[in-house]
């Protein structure tokens, strides 16, 4: 009788467990979905009311503080990025909207978490008198073997430092056009490749591939100073860049380096997604 009663003891004890395990999982998936809702209805709250506004009333679940390498991996990728990027712009973009489109296309560079750098807090400049004030706060450095490049200063050095490991030339092998671009560069490359109905069609969400080929005006990541045009094609030169924090981030965009500040085993962890295409590894947004 006695060893019946252990028995049923054993079994009723191992039943509790594996139905407290199988309660657990659904309980995870179950917020793990419920965050996901939360995330959209975080990004469709609207781009006219002050983000920490938005997080109070749409995001109350979301993490509130910036992500660091070793938490929160049981977030989304987007949910990992989102977080991060609240805490960079002064509004989060509504989701189908122009400035969401854009953060989708160039906003990688706002998990940039060194300290020395400096981000703009909204995902595009208007006009050459809001691009200048954002310049005029920047400290910028030369990129050695050039004529008239320069980049923020914590870029540049972590340039130079992969330029020294191994030669990386300029896409145009010389010029400041590689480099930190004014408003009116970026408004003429536009006008070289496309115009205002092309413009209008990018704002509708009808035409995005452009993106790839040059930046709208006031949206590029040349204004920042964090972005460099290269001819960077051998093995050597990508490890070189990959180790001082520079990546590619714009899709089919092969001399459009980014200077993110992290290393590359971490990229991952702030949201960003690794793509293959034709060959070329990208680190773009998870939008």
């Amino acid at each position: 009788m006695k060893i019946i009663l252990r028995k049923t003891v054993f079994y009723s004890l191992i039943a509790l467990i594996v139905f407290t395990l199988v309660a657990s999982t659904g309980n995870t998936r179950q917020l793990l979905s419920r965050n996901d809702q939360q995330l959209q209805d975080c990004l469709m709250a609207g781009s006219v009311v002050n983000h920490r506004q938005q997080i109070g009333k749409f995001c109350t679940n979301l993490p509130q503080s910036d992500i660091s390498p070793t938490s929160n991996l049981n977030l989304s990728e987007s949910e990992r990025f989102v977080t991060k990027v609240k805490n960079k712009l002064l509004v989060l973009p509504q989701s189908g909207s122009y400035e969401y489109i854009l953060l989708r296309a160039y906003g990688a560079i706002f998990i940039n978490q060194n300290p020395g750098v400096k981000l703009p807090q909204k995902v595009f400049f208007t006009n050459e008198n809001e691009t200048k004030a954002f310049q005029s706060t920047l400290t910028l450095g030369k990129v050695n073997n050039t004529n008239n490049c320069y980049l923020q200063k914590v870029a540049a050095d972590a340039f130079n430092q992969a330029q020294a490991q191994v030669a990386i030339p300029l896409k145009s092998g010389y010029g400041a056009s590689d480099c930190t671009r004014t408003f009116a560069t970026n408004l003429k490359f536009w006008r070289k490749y496309a115009n205002t109905i092309t413009l209008e069609r990018v704002r509708q969400g009808k035409e995005t591939k452009i993106l790839s080929t040059v930046a709208p005006p006031g949206a590029s990541q040349h204004l920042w100073g964090l972005a460099i045009d290269l001819r960077a094609l051998t093995p050597m030169q990508k490890q070189a860049l990959h180790q001082n924090g520079w990546f590619q981030t714009v899709e089919n965009d092969i001399p459009h380096w980014t200077y993110l500040g992290q290393p590359q085993e971490k990229l991952a962890e702030f949201g960003l997604q690794n793509k293959i295409v034709k060959g070329v590894s990208y680190w773009v947004t998870p939008l």
